[in-house]
């Protein structure tokens, strides 16, 4: 029933469905959950694979199973594999329910507010109102309010900007829960729960691992037994592209202090301070707990008084930028009057900053600007691709000690009260047995808001901070990697650029912490992909399975995997040629001429693949007229405002289109037949030297940093191509435009896959012969 009377015959696919099957069998022992890698190749039909059994299991077991995905564009994809499972839209509405996080869905009350806004504006300042009348046309159609990626057209924002879609979506955690006025309608809590009674849900695994970061971080003191997470704790997952498990879990615990997260902090604590905000504070938000519950006014009055103090105040980075201007332009040592608590730093400077968190970050500023100019120094006028605007944390400079201990007692300071709140929120639900439910549930959210947006952020911060005065121990393998990073912001003020200074702590191994999250919840998961393996050509099978399960963080579970590996039933040797251009200067024209002769080549029906924005936008800037006077539309991600999801979409129904990308166009992207017959790759993707990988690579490479780096590279390659047979009768070719791409890395390819490296004019005669023969086949 599930594959329809036209599927394709594909031999593998029940024996990925049985072996997905282990992850949904009991537990037994207690905090040691069924794990399955299934290595799928692709075309071996594994979304319908696993579906057949974690739909099985939802309905005998009365529970939901969560897939999970990378991206949201892939969301979109098995839910349209779900119309096998249920062809009957009321029915797949309800048993299926795609889950993403807030910032995705229409807010009414955000809505409600700009709509008012807009309407109060003078005649000839109302343009507005024209995208906000289509907005409320399609809020009443809408299945799920999703505004970004969702049933909402994609041309909306290419039109009237996505800045409306960020303004009216709950972007600012300022949820007001069940005290809101469209609590009953809003889309957000329909969709909570929805998922709560669904069989499967279909989330990202951003989402996921979120939730399961937040859920082990409530603690249980202040947690009665029925203040329940909002989407419940789910006991059966299904990761699918799950190689992206260490990305997702490395930005999922990771931790940033820097100035927009603290200010953005300061704001939802407090609210507009001027300006045309329109951010509700959290006296707005609890006006009618604060009523209810006066022993709340004192700690809460606390809190704001700390937040004042603390916390970066409006229009930080104006004054950030500025002290380090006058800090560049500051006398040398021994001239002038330099501050005390930076050397060589001007007094009006550091009075600007006179504040400490501004301060703080000032210091890191400067410690990161003194490294980057010293290591500048040691590169005597080399140049790199890769602009530096980083630095390790540690060794600190003496004026970042004093700030530190000054930016800690600030931050204890806004924790304390905040505590309090909690705790008394808690005891509220604790002691009063004949709270009304409505109230009941508006102290859970609230306690649940407080924890997640404030409490917690905070605790890690200071945690964060502390680590400063202590320096690391050289002999003892660290667990998180700290360092200093500048980051561009828009254009404030009349100046070209202003930044951002962000002190970040990751975790050198980030699946530790994705598996502490999973092992005490969940009973069995499923982590699936093409490309869970590296195909080393020097390594045993189970020497890669091995490494796959490293990787991966299985190896943090009590119980090791089931492994499972299903191959392609691709005939790559026929479908498929490979080739390298050997005689490509690095300079753009030369490779916008390459882009376009091969788009030319194919006829469209092609996705060139960026390692840089910067580059994807020259190459763009340089063909797209030249490709539209032939008829060849070229659509490109960071250029057209559609969102990726609408892109790829457009690209598979234009069949003569081409198509620029970058990661997200290499992983996932399901285009099959004509609509796509060429992949051409515009440089090998190596990692990014940034601090993270060189720390990464030292101390998880078991001391072999090349193969590390071989390691990452072949996996993206294998995606990439992985993006070109999606069927049986497709086919296409894949170009490498870098002759400096290793024969090492060739067992990226599929076996069977002729691989070439010939110069540009040569390997397109030769791919016009190839796809005309196969047109021909086709025919």
């Amino acid at each position: 029933m599930m594959l329809g009377d036209h599927a394709e015959p594909r031999p593998g696919q029940a024996d990925f469905a049985s072996a997905a099957t282990q992850a949904f069998a009991p537990r037994d022992v207690p905090n040691a959950p069924h794990i399955v890698l299934a290595e799928a190749g692709t075309g071996t039909g594994k979304t319908l694979g696993y579906i057949a059994p974690a739909s099985l299991w939802a309905e005998k077991n009365d529970g939901p199973v969560w897939i999970s995905t990378y991206t949201r564009h892939l969301q979109r994809q098995i839910e349209q594999e779900l119309t096998r499972l249920y062809p009957e839209p009321t029915q797949r509405r309800q048993k299926a329910v795609i889950r993403k996080g807030r910032e995705n869905y229409l807010c009414l009350l955000n809505f409600e507010d700009i709509v008012n806004i807009a309407k109060n504006r003078p005649p000839h300042e109302r343009h507005m109102l024209i995208p906000l009348a289509l907005l409320s046309r399609w809020a009443d159609a809408t299945s799920d309010g999703d505004v970004m990626g969702g049933d909402l057209p994609g041309w909306f924002g290419e039109l009237f900007h996505h800045g409306l879609l960020s303004s009216i979506a709950d972007r600012r955690g300022e949820c007001i829960h069940s005290a809101c006025p469209h609590y009953q309608s809003c889309f957000i809590e329909h969709s909570i729960r929805r998922a709560r009674h669904a069989d499967l849900v279909i989330a990202n695994h951003a989402l996921v691992l979120s939730q399961a970061a937040w859920n082990a971080l409530l603690p249980q003191a202040l947690a009665p037994a029925n203040l329940s997470d909002e989407n419940g704790i789910p006991t059966r997952y299904v990761f699918d592209e799950g190689h992206h498990i260490p990305a997702a879990a490395d930005s999922a615990f990771s931790l940033t202090f820097s100035g927009l997260e603290t200010a953005e902090l300061r704001r939802w604590i407090l609210g507009a301070e001027g300006g045309r905000s329109r951010a509700r504070g959290l006296r707005r938000r609890m006006d009618d707990i604060l009523e209810r519950i006066p022993a709340l006014q004192g700690p809460f009055q606390a809190l704001i008084h700390a937040t004042q103090q603390g916390l970066p105040r409006p229009s930080w980075s104006v004054r950030l930028q500025d002290a380090r201007t006058q800090a560049a332009a500051s006398p040398p040592e021994g001239q002038g009057t330099p501050s005390i608590a930076f050397p060589n730093v001007p007094s009006e400077a550091e009075a600007a900053l006179d504040h400490p968190a501004e301060a703080f970050l000032f210091a890191l500023d400067r410690q990161l600007q003194a490294r980057v100019e010293e290591e500048n120094t040691l590169k005597r006028g080399e140049t790199s691709a890769y602009d530096r605007q980083e630095c390790d944390l540690h060794p600190t400079q003496d004026a970042l000690l004093p700030v530190t201990e000054k930016v800690l007692s600030a931050l204890q300071a806004i924790a304390q009260p905040l505590d309090r709140i909690i705790t008394l929120l808690s005891e509220q639900l604790e002691d009063q047995d004949d709270l009304d439910a409505a109230f009941q549930q508006r102290l859970e959210a609230t306690i649940r808001s407080l924890h997640r947006r404030a409490f917690s952020r905070l605790q890690g911060w200071i945690t964060m901070l502390r680590a400063i005065t202590t320096p690391p121990n050289p002999h003892e393998r660290p667990l998180y990697i700290d360092f200093i990073r500048r980051e561009r912001l828009p254009a404030l003020r009349g100046m070209d650029e202003t930044h951002d200074i962000t002190l970040n702590r990751h975790w050198v191994d980030p699946t530790m912490p994705f598996a502490s999250t999973l092992q005490s919840t969940a009973h069995g998961l499923l982590v699936t992909s093409a490309t869970l393996r590296d195909r080393s050509p020097d390594e045993t099978d189970d020497d890669q399975w091995r490494k796959a399960e490293e990787r991966l963080g299985t190896t943090h579970f009590l119980q090791p995997p089931f492994r499972a590996s299903l191959m392609s039933p691709f005939d790559y040797a026929q479908q498929t040629r490979a080739y390298i251009i050997t005689d490509l200067s690095g300079e753009i024209a030369s490779l916008a001429r390459a882009f376009q002769r091969l788009f030319e080549t194919s006829g469209g029906g092609a996705l060139g693949l960026f390692t840089a924005i910067r580059r994807l936008k020259e190459v763009h800037k340089r063909i797209n007229e030249p490709l539209g006077l032939q008829g060849i539309p070229l659509f490109a991600q960071h250029i057209d405002a559609m969102d990726n999801a609408t892109l790829v979409d457009v690209f598979r129904t234009e069949q003569h289109s081409c198509l620029l990308g970058t990661d997200a166009m290499r992983d996932g992207v399901d285009v099959p037949g004509e609509a796509l017959r060429m992949v051409a790759f515009e440089r090998t993707p190596w990692p990014r030297p940034d601090i993270l990988h060189r720390e990464r690579r030292r101390l998880l490479s078991g001391g072999r940093p090349r193969a590390y780096d071989d390691h990452i590279t072949r996996m993206r390659l294998r995606q990439a191509f992985g993006r070109l047979i999606r069927r049986t009768d497709d086919y296409g070719v894949f170009v490498m435009l870098d002759n400096r791409m290793p024969s090492r890395l060739l067992s990226a390819f599929p076996e069977g896959v002729p691989v070439q490296r010939l110069g540009l004019e040569q390997a397109i005669t030769d791919i016009k012969i190839f796809l005309k023969e196969r047109e021909a086949t086709q025919l």
